[in-house]
């Protein structure tokens, strides 16, 4: 029997139709849905086990003390022996000195989620120790969440005599594996976040935010610590943005904001006896705006011999900074004794923008131990500040190597 062409394509719509309504009714394999080459989000674990705060007696409100609950919640998310996480859910939960310590008994990483914001008890006779909250003895932490960390510091920075320690609102000690992103800390009463004899940590994608008049309100201060990378933060705080002390090393602070601020420093070193040298240090591809300082080496004068060496600037804009370029080795002390920490090794790469005072690199380096292989390439900053001076380099007991472009022009 002959077909002709159109009983064929009348054959074909109506098959085509059949097998539409056979896949609307489930009767047909659907095919597999396209899965988008930019989806992140990982699957939660299915064997993952919930460890709500509010289920160990914890009460949103802010009225009261919540430290207890989140004890509670943490012994037993530690304590389990499968995959888990303790939430700190949406709320504002009081809360006063809490420690979360560990080993823990469960696969790595152990997870924190702050959903909620967190207040700290606004007394710093409270707290016996330096710290408000602390995560200690753990291997493989992750600290995460969109919450808040306040340290509600505006209450008690009055009491700072300039001597006195207040609480860091987040340490780790004795931490290595560990993550911490996505925090938001507002107000410390000290340091916000303080990492201490500690391996292998993660800071990125934090907001930390104080007044430029806050004291001793470091955004991260890294101690006797190694291999810490910070990474894709702002921070605007008023004290040192990163700092980066004795005993650490292969630290990296990558592309972050900071300002108001002191800046990137490392030390302040050389205050106490027995201090570990500082090496391994890169800070890269950063943003300064209006901040007091810009990248910073500083030492105590008639300090106890250490070094600090193998640093790296690179790839940093200074917007409006009253201090670019620093190396101070009389900070902080009295003494007539001359720094006796030795710095060496020290390139800046590719620093450029704009400085508020007229000496844009100030280099005091101490006469004991003077500074050795500095290294100055393509540095290209202008002065703007309120008067009509000569914008100059002063250098102190200091060798340094030029290479390319050089503004303000290098000490000679």
């Amino acid at each position: 029997m002959a077909i002709t062409m159109k009983s064929l394509a009348n054959a074909l719509l109506i098959l085509c139709l059949l097998a539409a309504s056979c896949e609307a009714k489930g009767l047909g394999r659907r095919a597999p849905a396209a899965i988008s080459p930019h989806r992140t989000a990982p699957r939660r674990d299915p064997n993952e086990k919930v460890f709500n705060v509010l289920q160990y007696g914890a009460k949103p409100g802010g009225k009261q003390d919540s430290a207890l609950s989140f004890i509670r919640a943490w012994r037993a998310a530690c304590n389990y022996r499968g995959t888990a996480r303790l939430l700190i859910p949406m709320g504002t939960f009081l809360v006063g000195a809490t420690i979360f310590q560990g080993p823990c008994l469960g696969p790595v990483p152990i997870k924190v989620q702050i959903a909620g914001t967190l207040k700290a008890v606004p007394d710093p006779s409270m707290y016996e120790e330096d710290f408000w909250i602390l995560f200690e003895n753990i291997n493989g932490l992750l600290v995460t969440g969109t919450g808040t960390v306040d340290g509600q510091g505006n209450a008690v920075w009055k009491y700072n005599d300039g001597g006195s320690r207040f609480p860091s609102s987040i340490k780790f000690n004795h931490v290595a594996n560990g993550i911490i992103r996505q925090i938001t800390s507002v107000n410390p009463m000290g340091f916000h976040i303080s990492i201490v004899l500690s391996q292998n940590i993660r800071a990125k994608h934090l907001h930390i935010t104080a007044p430029a008049t806050s004291p001793n309100t470091d955004g991260i201060h890294i101690s006797q610590s190694s291999v810490v990378k910070v990474s894709r933060s702002v921070i605007s705080t008023g004290d040192d943005c990163v700092a980066i002390i004795q005993g650490s090393t292969d630290v990296s602070v990558k592309k972050v904001t900071c300002g108001p601020g002191h800046g990137f420093s490392v030390g302040s070193l050389g205050k106490y006896p027995d201090e570990k040298d500082v090496r391994g240090v890169v800070v890269t591809n950063c943003t300064l705006r209006n901040a007091d300082n810009g990248v910073r080496i500083k030492t105590w004068g008639g300090s106890p011999p250490s070094q600090a060496s193998n640093i790296l600037f690179q790839d940093i804009i200074m917007d409006n900074v009253k201090r670019p370029i620093i190396i101070d080795q009389t900070y902080g002390s009295k003494s007539n004794s001359p720094s006796r920490v030795k710095i060496s090794d020290v390139r800046y790469i590719n620093i450029r923008g704009t400085s508020a005072s007229e000496v844009g690199v100030d280099l005091k380096c101490s006469e004991a131990v003077p500074c050795e292989k500095l290294y100055f390439s393509n540095i290209n900053l202008k002065y703007y500040g309120p008067k009509k001076l000569p914008f100059t380099s002063t250098c102190t007991n200091a060798k340094v190597n030029y290479v390319g472009n050089q503004f303000p022009p290098p000490c000679r």
